[in-house]
C-alpha cells in the first residue's frame, strides 16, 4: 500500500491542462485534509474547465454555453488556486524543474501532473490538411460547426462511433438546409459497445431521421476547389460524395508530445505506474494522454478512478494504487438510450438470452457463461443495464432465474423470494424444492 506523500504542504504543484480529468483532480485535492497550499494550474484554453460530454447539446441547441462550465474562475480564486488560462506549456526542463508556457512564462515547481489530454485522431490520407476539415473536441470546434451548421451544404463526418454520431446529429437538428452523411470504417455502427442487432437499429433510427450512414467505408482521399478547400470525399470503392467540410471523429490521440520531449518514458501515451507516476517521480500523468499496462484511456469511468488515486497519492493518504476494472458504457444519442458492457458479440460457449419488442424499440441481449452475466448490450429500456453491471462483477449464479433475467432485477428477486425458504420450519423441505428447481 502507498502511504508516501508526493508533495509536501509547501511544495507547489503544477497541473498542465484545465481539461475535466484536471478538474476532477483539483475538486479531490481541495477536499483533502493536507493539500499542497501552492497549486497552480496552466490550461490552453481560454475559458475554465468545463463539462466537453456536453459538447453535443451545445451543439445542437440544446443547451447554453455557461451550462457546461464547472467552475468559474472565483472558485479557484477561493480555493487559494492560481488559475492560467490561455497559455500552452511548450517545455518542460526536468533538471531544473522548470516549465515553459508559449507566452514566455517561466514556473518552476516541486511536483508536475500532465493533463493534457487527446486530440481527434486524423486519418492518413492526402488531403487530410485541407481547409474546411474539422474535429469535435473543444469549445472552439463546437462553434466551428455551428456555423457549418447554419451555412447548410453537405457535411461528412468521418467516424461511426459515439463522438461521431452526436456530431452528426447535432448538426442535421441545428442546421439550414444541411445534409449530413457519416462514415464508418467498420460494417456497423458503435463497433465497440454494439451487438449486429443493436447497431442495426440505431442505424434505422438515425437514418429515418435524414442521416446518411455508409458502412464499410474506407476512406481514400479529399479533394479541394480552386481555393484549397475540401469539396469532395473519395472512397476506396470509387464512390465520391460532395463536401463541403469534413469533420473528423474517428478516435484520439493522445497528446503526450510534452513528457515525450522531457524524456519520461512513452509508449502510444506518457507510461505510469500505478499511482499514476511517470519515469520521473516528480511528474505523473493523468486521464487520456496517460497509458497504464499498455491501456489508453478515453472513458470517464476509469480516469475517475485514477483521480482517487492521484489525489490521494499526492497528499500522502492510503491508496491500493490504480488498477484497470471492467467499466460499463452508458450512452444516449440524440434520445436513443444504449447500455453495455462485456463483449460484443457472443461465442460458442455463451448462453444467450435475447429480449426484442418492436413496437417500443427496446432490444435487450444477455450473455451468460455458467450462469453467470460477462456481456450485455440495452437499448431503448436502459434502465436495468446497472443492474445487470453489478451482477457480472459479483460472479452472481442467475441459473435459478434465468427465466427471468430479460426483466431485470426486480423480476429475478420476486423468484428468488418464491424459491427461498420461508420459515426456519420449512428450511429443510424449501431447500430440497429449490435444488431440483435449479
Amino acid at each position: 500500500m502507498e502511504t508516501t506523500s508526493r508533495c509536501s504542504p509547501n511544495d507547489h504543484l503544477v497541473i498542465i491542462g484545465n481539461g475535466m480529468a484536471s478538474h476532477r483532480l483539483i475538486e479531490a485535492l481541495v477536499k483533502q485534509p493536507i493539500r499542497p497550499q501552492r497549486i497552480t494550474v496552466v490550461g490552453a484554453e481560454p475559458t475554465p474547465a468545463y463539462n466537453r460530454i456536453l459538447l453535443s447539446p451545445l451543439l445542437a441547441g440544446e443547451m447554453q454555453q455557461e451550462a457546461l462550465t464547472l467552475r468559474d474562475t472565483t472558485w479557484y480564486a477561493e480555493q487559494g488556486i492560481n488559475l492560467i488560462l490561455g497559455e500552452k506549456v511548450k517545455t518542460l526542463d526536468r533538471a531544473s524543474q522548470t516549465l515553459t508556457t508559449d507566452s514566455g512564462r517561466s514556473l518552476d515547481y516541486d511536483h508536475v501532473v500532465i493533463a493534457t489530454g487527446s486530440r481527434p485522431a486524423l486519418p492518413d490520407v492526402p488531403g487530410i490538411e485541407l481547409e474546411g476539415v474539422h474535429g469535435f473536441r473543444d469549445l472552439q470546434d463546437a462553434e466551428a460547426l455551428e456555423a457549418i451548421a447554419q451555412r447548410g451544404g453537405d457535411a461528412v463526418v468521418i467516424g461511426g462511433g459515439l463522438l461521431g454520431l452526436e456530431a452528426a446529429e447535432g448538426l442535421r437538428k441545428r442546421g439550414n438546409g444541411i445534409n449530413v452523411c457519416v462514415l464508418q470504417r467498420s460494417e456497423q455502427l458503435m463497433n465497440r459497445q454494439l451487438d449486429t442487432t443493436a447497431a442495426h437499429l440505431l442505424k434505422d433510427s438515425l437514418t429515418q431521421r435524414g442521416l446518411n450512414i455508409i458502412t464499410g467505408a474506407q476512406l481514400e482521399r479529399l479533394e479541394s476547389d480552386a481555393q484549397g478547400r475540401v469539396a469532395k470525399v473519395h472512397l476506396a470503392d470509387g464512390r465520391q460524395l460532395n463536401a463541403s467540410s469534413v469533420i473528423v471523429a474517428a478516435g484520439i490521440t493522445p497528446n503526450a508530445e510534452l513528457g515525450c520531449h522531457a524524456d519520461l518514458r512513452t509508449d502510444r501515451a506518457i507510461v505510469v505506474d500505478e499511482w499514476l507516476t511517470t519515469s520521473d517521480p516528480a511528474i505523473s500523468a493523468l486521464g487520456e494522454c496517460c497509458q497504464f499496462e499498455g491501456t489508453t484511456y478515453g472513458l470517464v469511468e476509469p480516469i475517475w478512478r485514477q483521480v482517487e488515486v492521484l489525489a490521494a497519492t499526492l497528499c500522502g493518504a492510503a491508496t491500493q494504487g490504480y488498477a484497470d476494472a471492467p467499466s460499463a458504457t452508458k450512452l444516449k444519442i440524440s434520445g436513443v438510450a444504449l447500455y453495455a458492457f462485456g463483449p460484443t458479440e457472443a461465442s460458442a460457449e455463451h448462453d444467450v438470452l435475447n429480449y426484442h419488442d418492436l413496437e417500443r424499440g427496446d432490444y435487450r441481449r444477455l450473455l451468460l457463461r455458467n450462469g453467470q452475466i460477462e456481456g450485455a448490450v440495452l437499448y431503448g429500456d436502459t434502465s436495468q443495464g446497472p443492474w445487470y453491471f453489478e451482477q457480472a462483477l459479483a460472479g452472481t449464479d442467475l441459473n435459478p432465474y434465468r427465466q427471468a433475467l430479460l426483466f431485470g432485477g426486480a423480476d429475478v428477486e420476486v423468484l428468488r423470494e418464491a424459491v427461498s425458504p420461508v420459515t426456519p420450519d420449512s428450511s429443510k423441505h424449501s431447500s430440497h424444492t429449490t435444488s431440483e428447481a435449479a
